[in-house]
C-alpha cells in the first residue's frame, strides 16, 4: 500500500483551521482512479472532511460497485473520476452513470485538461473538471458546490411535487386532457399567456400549473386582481412607490412587478384594468423595467406574465376600452379554460376531490356520494362552473345526516340556491331573525338580481349602480356571488 503521508503531501492537505468541515457525515463519495497514490490521498482527505469513501481502480470496477450498492439500496452522493484509465475510461464511465436513474453528480479529474475536454465533459453531464496536480482547496470547493446544487435540485423537485398536488387540475375528460397538454407545452416557454374563460372555471389554477411546470417554479407566483384595485392606486400596487411620493405613502412599497421578479406575475381580470394603467403595463412588458411612483430610477424585472379574463378582449379593443398593442403583447399563447358544462363527465372526479379536501379540513372520514345524488349533480347547468359545484358539495356536507352525501342533502342546498335565482322564487329578507341578517339577505338578493339582469357582467353592473368595480367586487366576494 502507498505511503499515506507522502500521498497527502502531494495533495497539499492543510490544517483543520483552513478547511470547512461542514460536510454531512452520511454522504458517500466514489473515487475512481488508476493511480493508487491519488486514490489514497483523496480517500484520506475526504474521510478527514467527514465523508464515507468508496474507491475503484477503473470504470469497470466503479460500475460493478455502483450496481452492487444500488441493489443494497445505497448510492454515492458524488463521483470523482479520472479521465484517462485503462479499459473503461472516465468519459465512458460518465456516460454509463448518466444512464442510471437519479444519477449522482460527477466531477472529472485530468492530468492534461484543456478547454475542449472541459466542454466535452460538461456536455456529457459532468459538473466540473479538475486538473492534476490536485489542490485540496479546489477539490473541496468543487465537491461542496456540486452537493449544494444537488440538494437544491432535490428541494426544488420536492417543492414542485408539493405544489403540483396542491394545485392539481382534476378531470380526465377530453377537454381537460387537451388543456393539460397545452399547459405542459406552454409552461416550457417564457412567452406571455392569455387565459380566457367564464368565471369559476379555474383560470388561476391553470395559471399556477403553468408556473409550477415552468423553470420559474422556485420563483414567486404573484396574483393580482386588476378589477379589485381602485384606479388611483393601481400604479402604486403594480410598480410600488417611494416614501412620501403621495399622501399616505408613509414608507417605501415594493410593487407586484418587482415582487414577481424571477417568477410569474398573474394579472387576473385584465380586461377591467384602466386604460392609463394599460399603457404603463405595456411599457413594463416591453422594456422589462419599472419605476416606482416618486422615483426616477428604473428597476429591471425578470417576469413571465400570465393574464386572465372572462371578457371578450377583441370586442373591448374594438370598443376602445382595451389597448390593441397590449392585447397582442399578452395574447402570445392563448389558452381557453372550458366551462364545466363542456366536461360534465368530470363532475364525479371533482366531487371526490372536494369531499377529500373537506374531510381533511374537518378531520372527519370522507363521505362518498350516493348514485342518485351524483346523477342529479351531473344534470345541472352550472353557470358558476367548478366554483358552483364546489359550493354545492360543501353545502351538501352540511346537510348530510349519515355517512354519505344523499340526493336529499343536495336538493336542500339547491332549494336554498334557487331562492336567490332571478327567475326563481324570491328570498324574503323580512323573515330574517335579526337586523344584521336582514341587511345581509337584502344586499345578497339585490346584487344577485342586478348581476343576473346584466348577464353576470361586473363592469356593466357597477356602472349602472354607480359603484366602483373594486367596491362591487368586494361585495360579491363577501356574499360569495363571484361567478
Amino acid at each position: 500500500m502507498a505511503d499515506r503521508g507522502s500521498a497527502c503531501q502531494d495533495l497539499n492537505i492543510m490544517t483543520s483551521q483552513e478547511v470547512d468541515t461542514s460536510s454531512p457525515l452520511s454522504q458517500t463519495i466514489l473515487v475512481v482512479d488508476d493511480d493508487g497514490d491519488i486514490r489514497v490521498a483523496l480517500e484520506m482527505l475526504l474521510q478527514y472532511e467527514g465523508f464515507e469513501v468508496w474507491t475503484a481502480r477503473d470504470g469497470k470496477e466503479a460500475l460493478a460497485r455502483l450496481k452492487k450498492e444500488r441493489e443494497a439500496g445505497c448510492s454515492p452522493a458524488l463521483v470523482l473520476s479520472d479521465v484517462k484509465m485503462p479499459g473503461l475510461d472516465g468519459m465512458g464511465l460518465l456516460e454509463k452513470i448518466e444512464e442510471l436513474p437519479s444519477p449522482p453528480p460527477v466531477i472529472m479529474i485530468s492530468g492534461h485538461a484543456d478547454v475542449a475536454m472541459a466542454v466535452d465533459a460538461v456536455k456529457r453531464g459532468a459538473v466540473d473538471i479538475l486538473e492534476k496536480p490536485l489542490d485540496q482547496n479546489r477539490v473541496m470547493i468543487s465537491i461542496r458546490s456540486a452537493l449544494r446544487h444537488k440538494r437544491l435540485a432535490l428541494e426544488n423537485s420536492g417543492l414542485r411535487k408539493q405544489l403540483s398536488e396542491a394545485w392539481k387540475l382534476h378531470g380526465e375528460s377530453a377537454a381537460m386532457v387537451s388543456l393539460k397538454n397545452q399547459i405542459e407545452r406552454a409552461a416550457k416557454s417564457n412567452a406571455s399567456v392569455l387565459l380566457t374563460g367564464e368565471n369559476g372555471t379555474g383560470k388561476e389554477i391553470v395559471a399556477r400549473n403553468l408556473h409550477i411546470s415552468s423553470p420559474r417554479v422556485a420563483g414567486a407566483f404573484v396574483a393580482v386582481n386588476c378589477a379589485a384595485i381602485p384606479s388611483e392606486l393601481i400604479e402604486s400596487e403594480l410598480f410600488g412607490h417611494e416614501r412620501g411620493s403621495f399622501t399616505g405613502a408613509h414608507e417605501r412599497r415594493i410593487g407586484h412587478f418587482e415582487a414577481a421578479s424571477g417568477g410569474t406575475l398573474f394579472l387576473d381580470e385584465i380586461g377591467d384594468m384602466p386604460m392609463a394603467a394599460q399603457a404603463k403595463v405595456l411599457r413594463a412588458l416591453e422594456t422589462r423595467e419599472i419605476t416606482r411612483v416618486g422615483s426616477a430610477k428604473p428597476i429591471q424585472v425578470d417576469i413571465r406574465v400570465i393574464a386572465a379574463t372572462n371578457a371578450d378582449l377583441k370586442q373591448a379593443v374594438e370598443d376602445k376600452t382595451f389597448r390593441m398593442d397590449l392585447f397582442f403583447r399578452l395574447n402570445v399563447v392563448p389558452l381557453r379554460v372550458p366551462p364545466l358544462s363542456e366536461h360534465l363527465e368530470d363532475v364525479g372526479i371533482l366531487i371526490e376531490h372536494f369531499s377529500e379536501e373537506i374531510a381533511k379540513r374537518e378531520g372527519k372520514p370522507k363521505r362518498p356520494i350516493d348514485a342518485d345524488a351524483l346523477k342529479l349533480l351531473q344534470t345541472l347547468d352550472y353557470p358558476g362552473n367548478v366554483r358552483e359545484l364546489r359550493n354545492l358539495v360543501e353545502g351538501a356536507h352540511v346537510f348530510a345526516d349519515g355517512k354519505s352525501l344523499t340526493r336529499l342533502a343536495v336538493e336542500q342546498v339547491l332549494s336554498g340556491a334557487l331562492s336567490f335565482s332571478h327567475n326563481g322564487p324570491s328570498a324574503d329578507p323580512f323573515k330574517a331573525p335579526t337586523f344584521e341578517q336582514f341587511k345581509t339577505d337584502s344586499e345578497t338578493l339585490f346584487f344577485r338580481t342586478k348581476l343576473d339582469e346584466n348577464g353576470g357582467n361586473v363592469k356593466r353592473t357597477a356602472e349602472l349602480l354607480g359603484m366602483q368595480r373594486s367596491h362591487l367586487y368586494k361585495k360579491l366576494d363577501r356574499y360569495d356571488l363571484r361567478r
